[in-house]
């Protein structure tokens, strides 16, 4: 079967092709949902699982919350605790609809199977309570139905029974004190079956400044309050707590965060279940569920992925290892219509920089990608890191986001756009052009190489995955191989050590002294620069009882008596002057730089126009 373009069989989600999603809506808000004021997709139970791909971590959770809240065992506590945007959110919501549901289960998309494994024939409905941490100000009193509430346990205990529950710990709420557990384990008894999400604590907490007290009570007292309320979920068997907690210093947000995220991890873990954050293989389900609304025929799927399987077991040695395996073809189908190479490297690579929000950050910028690829009538038969449009002005920026400054010139100049390097090539070399080799093989380097840091072992992307990233069925791997050597040799922010290449924003120096060199007119005009650079650098030891810089032979006295004596020499006929004095230049600016060379007891190196 001849395979097609993907935007041929897979078809995108309206506001993915219209460009009209917003990227707010990839981040969910448990407290609109809570109010009523969210979208639909997040807002309306069933349209929610429609679109949610339950991943086994979710999948456990689900099943421990039903367990609980039907009083056959499950967890008491779980904490959620992933990277930003790992998806700790959208579990919580996942919670809230199926334990407030208004529709029956079996309305609910992928929860049937679940209940069935549980044993489960009917799930009762449950009160929810949602403490938003961000939403909160421990500064300032809220309104629940008129009900004034200060602290976290009165607003707790007004969301699960209103006036009757505030009534319950009224005292405690209005003087910022605990309620302590047995005030709390009657509260959980009268609302039971309940579920208490708790999103962003850590953002709560940390805004308590020890020594000071608040309307919401002082940090010792909502730390004992998160410590009681975790002893009472254990004694309510259908009560169940679930809070989101970050994973990281940076999301903690300075001292006082990480000093509160470390006491909450502390009463957590005494009670804690264990939740399997999304794995980079549920990914790619997520990420075809929120973006597409169909991937199309399963029989041009296999033969796409069958194509691609072909291309990498005829090529054994020039793709990675893992591409021989039967499985990779298996996962080029799960994956199906962007390569799995595009997940491994985001969710591998991108995912370490700070800030870059995993699956939230995948579906944020995988959605900006496709809409600009369906609009360019792009026909790659899958969307590959040599498909990225980084010439796209959208595409480039929201690429370059969670990088240091700096990256923007390169893309522009190297790596893509009508003035880069690489498009350069790829119009002046019909080989190369006919399949964009160039530019393919540059945004492939870029994707696979700009996370990286230079306190790495082994930085960039290997030659086989660049072929991997790059390369589609039916395409020369000579070209491929050619064209990765062309761009060595011409751009100037293109590094390559052993088999490994990669990107950064400092121009290597390599291409620096060509550039250099093009911009020489006349060696005569770099003399007087040589002249000073060798002075200043070997003026600085007293090693020999002379020192002659560019003076004729014959002005060099021949007293031998007195020692050693250092001559160095200008560019002469016997040379190509203007490669000498390059040569000269550089090295004198490495020597005087490493400030080593006339103090030190060995001899400097040879270079061209030099002599000891």
């Amino acid at each position: 079967m001849t395979i097609k373009p993907w935007r041929e069989v897979a078809h995108p989600h309206k506001d993915v092709l219209e460009g009209t999603f917003k990227q707010s809506e990839f981040a969910a808000d448990i407290s609109q949902v809570h109010a009523g004021t969210a979208e639909p997709e997040y807002q309306d139970a069933e349209k929610f699982f429609a679109r949610t791909f339950i991943t086994e971590g979710m999948r456990l959770l689900l099943q421990s919350v039903a367990e609980r809240l039907s009083g056959r065992g499950g967890d008491p506590v779980i904490q959620l605790q992933t990277a930003f945007g790992g998806g700790k959110t959208h579990t919580l919501l996942a919670v809230y609809h199926l334990a407030s549901r208004q529709c029956p289960t079996e309305r609910l998309a992928g929860i049937p199977p679940i209940l069935d494994a549980a044993g489960i024939a009917s799930l009762p409905q449950a009160r929810v309570a949602v403490i938003d941490g961000i939403k909160f100000s421990p500064s300032l009193p809220r309104s629940h139905a008129g009900t004034t509430v200060n602290t976290l346990w009165g607003d707790l205990a007004v969301q699960l029974q209103g006036a009757e529950g505030y009534a319950l710990l009224a005292d405690a709420d209005q003087a910022g004190t605990s309620p302590g557990k047995d005030v709390l384990t009657t509260l959980l008894q009268r609302a039971a079956p309940c579920v208490v999400l708790l999103d962003e604590l850590v953002a709560y907490v940390r805004q308590l400044e020890p020594g000071k007290s608040y309307p919401g009570g002082t940090f010792d007292s909502n730390i004992t309050f998160i410590q009681a309320l975790t002893e009472a979920m254990k004694s309510v068997p259908n009560a169940i707590l679930l809070a989101s907690l970050p994973q990281s210093e940076t999301e903690s947000a300075g001292t006082q965060g990480q000093r509160a995220l470390d006491v909450l991890e502390k009463y957590f873990g005494r009670v804690e279940s264990v939740w399997k954050p999304v794995a980079a293989e549920e990914a790619f389900e997520i990420v075809r569920r929120r973006l597409f609304d169909t991937v199309g025929d399963p029989t041009q799927v296999r033969a796409t992925a069958r194509a691609y399987g072909e291309l990498y077991r005829q090529n054994p040695t020039k793709f990675p290892a893992e591409t021989q395996e039967a499985r990779y073809e298996e996962r080029i189908a799960h994956a199906y219509p962007i390569h799995p190479e595009i997940f491994d490297r985001l969710y591998e690579d991108w995912s370490t920089l700070d800030k870059f929000q995993r699956t939230r950050g995948v579906l944020q910028y995988m959605a900006i990608v496709i809409h600009r690829l369906w609009n360019s009538n792009d026909k790659d038969p899958i969307i590959m890191p040599g498909s990225l449009p980084l010439d796209d002005a959208v595409v480039r920026n929201k690429s370059i986001h969670y990088l240091p400054n700096g990256w923007e010139p390169v893309i522009e100049r190297e790596i893509d756009g009508p003035r880069s390097a690489a498009a350069d090539i790829d119009g002046h070399d019909t080989r190369f052009g006919s399949v964009q080799a160039a530019r393919r093989v540059a945004r492939t380097i870029f994707l696979g190489s700009a996370p990286s840091n230079a306190a790495q072992t082994v930085r960039g992307i290997r030659v086989d995955g660049i072929l991997l990233g790059a390369m589609q069925p039916g395409q020369s791997v000579g070209t491929y191989e050619d064209v990765i050597k062309r761009l060595r040799d011409r751009l100037h922010y293109l590094y390559g050590e052993k088999d490994s290449y990669w990107f950064d924003t400092r121009p290597n120096l390599r291409r620096e002294m060509e550039s250099r060199k093009a911009n020489l007119k006349d060696v005569d005009d770099v003399l007087p620069l040589l002249r000073d650079r060798v002075g200043r650098v070997f003026s600085k030891g007293n090693h020999f009882a002379g020192i002659h810089f560019f003076t004729p032979s014959a002005d060099v006295p021949d007293d031998f008596g007195l020692g050693p004596r250092l001559v160095v020499l200008p560019p002469n006929a016997g040379y190509r002057k203007q490669d000498e004095s390059l040569a000269l230049l550089a090295a004198t600016e490495v020597l005087e730089k490493a400030g080593r060379c006339a103090t030190a007891q060995t001899q400097p190196p040879d270079f061209p126009g030099a002599r000891r």
